[in-house]
């Protein structure tokens, strides 16, 4: 997500925010952090580590949240102790900030040693992490490693700036400030109505092709990318029908129906009835453009002669689905080229009577299958936007947010 500038959405009244602090010399902007969000009409409730504590005093983070700041399992020696799952159960939201290299990396491999790493990892809500830190260290592979990890995870990590640092050198690695925090979580909140009442259809995934009973035709599609798309679509309050072929993913959020295809007749069947009743849909597996013209019942054994393979063209879901599609639908198709891609992905636009087609190229490190990161570029019939390589994650937020505009 991009930080817009701009007026507050108000969408943080009533939310409930563990605001976590860790031990950076940025622990002393906490203080802004929290009078912004309890100005907005959050409730917070401050966990801070042992190190933290070094840098910034419970006392004045209490005065400030009106609330005890919880930092150890056990506050006193009569048995009585504080709940890192109920902690987990309450927030609405949990922003650690600022979150040092050390706590990012506990993060990314559950060591679970301080009350903040055991409340984070009994959370249920969104986290978002906003890292502090020296310049070496956010560069390192280690560190930016353990934030790729993080993105995996789901948790949204709010980049730091460049500018002057404790070492008093100058280079990326401060923490973003105060006010565009809360700006962040604000925009996150908004988002959260964007699809209210919408229907969308995702296909997801490759599609397998059989030969015989134990062999077939197929893709390195790992189904990331759809998968992103349908989270971040719930994520904003849609019915997410995901079509999904032959992958090891699993959904998190309760408004994903998720319908478990093989073959690009079965996706096709699939998304075709759900398309019906739909809002819009989104065709980003990667759907076999070939099938075998016989399929044999026992496993063919191994000849002396060569094995002729005769195919035949599959279903075209996309060209199908825009010939059905009716005013007010909308349809997005993905284009993965080698070679002409700009034109191939236009071509394709207005071949099958899409609204907006997402490209991405084999020749750019980083994207395609298996990745956990893309790099892609948005074509509708007017405008054309390229954007950077970056985590599936928010390449689906790129996506969807342009879902969006079109649906307005």
């Amino acid at each position: 997500m991009t930080i817009q500038t701009g007026a507050l959405n108000f969408m943080l009244q009533g939310k409930k925010i563990i605001l976590g602090i860790t031990g950076s010399i940025a622990a002393y902007k906490a203080c802004h952090i929290i009078r912004g969000l309890i100005k907005a009409g959050a409730e917070v409730q401050v966990v801070i580590t042992p190190a933290g504590k070094e840098f910034i005093t419970p006392i004045t983070l209490s005065a400030l949240t009106s609330k005890p700041v919880i930092s150890d399992f056990f506050g006193q020696r009569d048995g009585s102790w504080n709940s890192h799952v109920d902690l987990g159960l309450w927030a609405d939201a949990v922003l650690i900030a600022p979150a040092t290299a050390s706590t990012i990396g506990k993060m990314a491999h559950g060591i679970a040693d301080n009350m903040l790493i055991t409340t984070y990892l009994s959370a249920k809500a969104p986290v978002f992490v906003a890292p502090a830190m020296d310049l070496d260290m956010y560069a390192h592979t280690s560190t930016q490693r353990n934030l790729d990890i993080l993105r995996s995870y789901g948790n949204h990590i709010i980049e730091p700036g460049t500018g002057f640092l404790a070492s008093h050198l100058v280079g990326k690695g401060r923490m973003e400030e105060p006010e565009n925090i809360i700006k962040y979580l604000d925009q996150y909140f908004s988002s959260q109505e964007d699809l209210n009442g919408k229907k969308v259809v995702i296909t997801a995934g490759p599609t397998y092709e059989k030969i015989d009973p134990v062999r077939f035709i197929g893709n390195y599609s790992s189904g990331k990318m759809g998968f992103a798309l349908a989270e971040e679509c719930a994520r904003r309050g849609a019915e997410v029908v995901l079509v999904a072929g032959p992958v090891q993913m699993e959904v998190n959020q309760s408004n994903i129906t998720r319908i478990n295809v093989e073959s690009a007749a079965e996706m096709a069947k699939a998304a075709e009835d759900h398309f019906t009743t739909a809002n819009a849909a989104i065709l980003c597996a990667a759907v076999a453009d070939f099938t075998p013209v016989e399929t044999a019942d026992v496993k063919m054994k191994r000849g002396d002669e060569d094995l002729v393979l005769r195919l035949k063209p599959t279903q075209d879901i996309a060209k199908r689905l825009g010939e059905l599609k009716k005013d007010g639908q909308i349809l997005v198709g993905f284009a993965l080229e080698t070679n002409n891609e700009e034109d191939n992905a236009k071509g394709k636009l207005e071949r099958k009577n899409l609204d907006f087609i997402v490209l991405n190229s084999l020749n750019d490190a980083g994207a395609g299958f298996r990745h956990d990161t893309n790099k892609i570029a948005i074509i509708d019939k007017n405008t054309k936007v390229d954007y950077p390589l970056k985590p599936k994650t928010e390449v689906a937020s790129d996506i969807i947010d342009h879902l969006v505009k079109m649906m307005l």
